[in-house]
């Protein structure tokens, strides 16, 4: 019986430590958009995107081509 509680114990300890590392990671992480606005990337991104295929008035998406 006293293996049982050690190893419960163990065991609980081992999942709280995981949980608060996960909500620890999840607090401190920054988004991606806010990374890529803080160093002017974002930007970059916008305008190197192609614009040959907008959405049309429609709301039907345009194909593919290639």
């Amino acid at each position: 019986m006293r293996f049982e509680t050690w190893m419960l114990r163990g065991l609980f300890a081992a999942c709280l430590a995981v949980c608060a590392l996960t909500l620890g990671a999840m607090l401190n992480a920054a988004p991606p958009v806010a990374q890529w606005a803080a160093t002017g990337r974002l930007g970059t991104i916008l305008l190197a995107a192609p614009t040959s295929c907008a959405l049309p008035q429609d709301g039907v998406i345009c194909p593919r081509h290639g």
